[in-house]
């Protein structure tokens, strides 16, 4: 490849997050690195003005082919980087080549174990986490880990001493000081279960052993103890590497906090709401019925979670029957262990739609789950085994968001429909031409636009945009087009 073209490479690169391969003339991996915005980054090594380093020249003299892998986040391009950097050994890395440069946490096999952070992994019976490649997120840990799960940090062997003196450590809280037999060995090893399933990124499984916790302490009346663990949950999410929503990164505020206490109040639900379910149905006519569940994760939308199914069990209309069908494949999923279990399921209807979502709850056998219905218009929410509704005030924070809720999943249920019906009606007049599907008929309308734009074409121009079109198709597309005067309204 030519420098002209490697440059118009460069130029053609997305403003996203990610990580750049650069390869030789002989297609070897000379370089690998990572970017907030790639186009940025590469362009960079190219126009940089003060460009004096001979062996960063060295490397773009040698460069012949650029590729890129695309993340959600600069943090998985990081982790994505080292990966990469450790498969290829690219000549021009210097760091990540050697594992031991690099930090790991290291939880012995002991009764008591510590935390230790090594740059030496070796073959002992302890567990390892990592490399880390950020010392930011192993500080984070740490700091974590020191505040919520106070292990200890002292070398040598443990022998529990009812005599001996505790270290200053445990007076600030950062140490359950097990060498003055201040714990035992299974609240100890409570935590390190903790720990471990942080550092395996399994949080949504802390968070719920946490959250237990919580519960027990606010029904024995320890307001203290339930907000350290309050606080250990937000700490979680915090510092959580998992792919979540930017809501579910802010601080947990006092607002949202007492909105979700009102909530289990009103609800009488046996915890604290930290994952709502809500599913609406939306059709056109009876025809084209879709249902969908949005999700809110600590008072707020999770857009990555949101879901949309197509109801095929179901004709004309009911929606009592389309609710039972999308609570029954949804929850099917969660009892697989594909997604977390809400604290609460939220039904936009009445009575006889909570009573359908409940049939289908039962047929999975998942009926501990808190399920309720808020009916528009008079916004009464029913409960079941009971006839008559909750009726809250309107300035009640509780109904407020509820109502939120059910807005945000009746928005998601319509623009889904809307979107749906408008791809099948720009497709359904090619589909209607022989020897086109439903997949060519996309494919079309994805690389021109509108059939409008199809008919003014020749057929040359749809052969050469489209892999795999011989021209006696595209004459056919065209001449079905031109008899069933497609396009006059535009030369007109």
């Amino acid at each position: 490849m030519s420098k002209d073209a490697v440059l118009a490479t460069v130029r053609a690169l997305p403003l996203k997050p990610g990580v750049y391969l650069m390869r030789d003339a002989g297609g070897i991996v000379i370089y690998v690195g990572k970017a907030k915005s790639l186009r940025k980054r590469v362009s960079s090594y190219f126009y940089h003005k003060n460009f004096n380093s001979p062996r960063l020249q060295n490397l773009v003299d040698s460069i012949d082919d650029i590729s890129v892998i695309r993340t959600e986040t600069e943090a998985e391009a990081l982790i994505l980087e080292a990966k990469l950097i450790r498969k290829y050994s690219p000549f021009f890395n210097v760091d990540l080549k050697n594992n031991d440069r690099y930090p790991f946490i290291k939880i012995p096999r002991e009764p008591f174990p510590r935390l230790i952070v090594t740059r030496k992994k070796e073959d002992d019976d302890a567990v390892y986490f990592g490399p880390y490649v950020s010392t930011r997120e192993i500080r984070d840990l740490l700091r974590l880990s020191e505040r919520y799960f106070p292990l200890r940090t002292c070398s040598g062997e443990i022998r529990p001493d009812p005599k001996r003196r505790p270290c200053i450590r445990y007076e600030l809280g950062s140490c359950l000081a097990p060498c003055a037999s201040l714990c035992d060995a299974s609240d100890y090893r409570t935590r390190v279960d903790d720990l471990v399933l942080l550092l395996r990124g399994k949080c949504v499984d802390l968070v719920e052993r946490i959250r237990v916790r919580m519960d027990s302490a606010a029904t024995r009346l320890l307001f203290e103890e339930a907000a350290r663990h309050r606080d250990a949950i937000r700490a979680i999410w915090k510092v959580s590497r998992q792919r979540i929503s930017a809501p579910l990164e802010r601080e947990f505020d006092s607002e949202t906090w007492s909105t979700l206490v009102a909530l289990q109040k009103e609800l009488r639900l046996k915890t604290l709401p930290w994952r709502i379910d809500c599913f609406d149905i939306s059709h056109f006519s009876g025809k084209e019925t879709y249902g969908v569940v949005v999700v809110f994760e600590q008072g707020h939308p999770n857009p990555s979670l949101f879901r949309k199914f197509t109801v095929r069990m179901v004709e004309g209309i009911d929606d009592f029957r389309s609710i039972e069908e999308v609570v029954f494949r949804r929850y099917s999923h969660v009892q697989k262990g594909e997604e977390p279990p809400p604290q609460l399921v939220i039904i936009d209807g009445g009575k006889q739609q909570l009573d359908f979502a409940l049939k289908a709850l039962q047929k999975i056998g998942m009926t501990d789950l808190a399920v309720v219905a808020l009916a528009k218009r008079e916004e009464h929410v029913f409960y079941p085994d009971s006839e008559e509704p909750i009726v809250l005030s309107f300035d009640n924070p509780a109904l407020r968001l509820l109502q939120r809720i059910r807005d945000e999943a009746h928005r998601y249920a319509i623009s889904t429909h809307r979107n749906k019906r408008d791809s099948r009606l720009r497709r359904s007049v090619l589909e209607e031409i022989p020897g086109i599907g439903r997949h060519r008929a996309a494919q079309l309308i994805s690389e021109f636009g509108s059939v409008q734009r199809i008919a003014h074409l020749d057929a040359d121009a749809i052969v050469a945009k489209i892999p795999g079109m011989g021209k006696r198709t595209a004459d056919r597309i065209l001449g079905f087009l031109k008899e069933n005067a497609y396009g006059v309204e535009k030369d007109a």
